[in-house]
């Protein structure tokens, strides 16, 4: 086993990720050591350096859409199994016996934790992730497809459940979540209407692309009522605007970790019994019933890759808004030319 690894390390807020070589983690009882392919680059992981969520431990390695191979095992773990690829989620750890964990809710866990947050994460060749939380990946999909599965899919599909039976769903943000939960909704027959930033055509060409029969900027009304909206954006000003648009009885569903705050609204717009909810993390059934259904749609990752050591190039691209998709880290290959597939 290699004992030193490259690695990505987030040091202080208004600090650059600094490259290092650092020690290869050992997996303790319960956990895998994976040797890491892929990992995507996560809004979570810019709300994480920006300081917006606060009290990361430090120095922290972040990235939490993780897809490698394990290759060690710690006590007590029989699955999965050495030689497997696996996917590694944002929440990394739940206690198993609260109140939430033992009804099924372990993304409400108080006592949870979360990769790239407070464990290690994927910007590094290596990884430990807990045993529970490391999910076989598809067949056919290769790790540099499968890593915006492990967030912006699950969260996506999650996010998407919490509408229920809505046919005509509307999609604040149309990112690497909602490039993914767009191609979900169409194969579930379902109606998507895509909301972009005014005047950004290009992400609302790419919206039409993956399936949107109607894309437009959040300045303008959807041709008609919605039954559900999603609202990727961490933007509160658009919940207000994602209320007028929902039909009464409708849900608007806010689907990131951070959010600007909601302005004051009327009440006016919340009558008719519209809700408003949001969407915490996920659950070992979400990526279990998700993985299981994308090759079935099959949904396609559109991807932009980069080197490790220009993660912070990702973040950066991914901060200004200038990603078709989803930002991923080749992690495995050296200095790979930053491309699209």
């Amino acid at each position: 086993m290699p004992g030193l690894m490259r690695a990505m390390l987030f040091e202080s807020v208004g600090r650059p990720l600094r490259a290092a070589t650092v020690p290869v983690p050992e997996p303790g009882p319960g956990q895998v050591l994976v040797r890491v392919h892929t990992c995507g680059v996560c809004r979570t992981d810019l709300h994480v350096v920006d300081g917006e969520l606060q009290h990361p431990k430090l120095p922290l390695i972040p990235g939490h859409q993780i897809v490698g191979t394990v290759i060690a095992r710690g006590e007590e773990v029989s699955v999965p199994v050495e030689g497997g690829l696996v996917g590694i989620p944002w929440l990394g750890w739940t206690c198993g016996r609260c109140r939430y964990c033992l009804s099924g809710r372990e993304n409400l866990c108080d006592q949870a934790k979360f990769t790239g947050y407070d464990i290690d994460g994927g910007f590094a060749e290596y990884a430990v992730a807990d045993h529970r939380f490391a999910f076989p990946i598809p067949a056919g999909y290769p790790p540099t497809q499968a890593a915006p599965l492990l967030c912006a899919g699950l969260i996506g599909y999650r996010s998407l459940n919490m509408t229920e039976d809505a046919e005509r769903v509307g999609i604040y943000g149309f990112g690497s979540a909602a490039h993914i939960v767009t191609q979900v909704a169409r194969y579930q027959g379902r109606r998507v209407f895509a909301f972009t930033r005014p005047g950004d055509a290009s992400a609302q060409e790419f919206a039409r692309e993956m399936g949107a029969e109607w894309a437009g900027d959040t300045e303008n009304p959807a041709p008609e009522e919605l039954d559900a909206a999603i609202v990727f954006a961490p933007a509160g000003e658009l919940v207000p605007l994602a209320l007028r648009a929902v039909a009464k009885g409708g849900v608007v569903v806010c689907g990131g970790i951070h959010m600007s705050d909601i302005p004051s609204f009327p009440y006016e717009i919340l009558w008719g019994e519209r809700t408003i909810r949001s969407v915490a993390n996920l659950t070992r059934r979400d990526g279990a019933e998700f993985l299981a259904l994308a090759p079935e749609v099959p949904v396609r990752t559109e991807v932009e890759l980069f080197a490790l050591e220009e993660a912070e190039e990702a973040l950066g691209r991914l901060r200004g808004g200038d990603i078709r998709g989803a930002a991923v880290l080749n992690v495995a290959e050296a200095h790979p030319a930053s491309r699209k597939e």
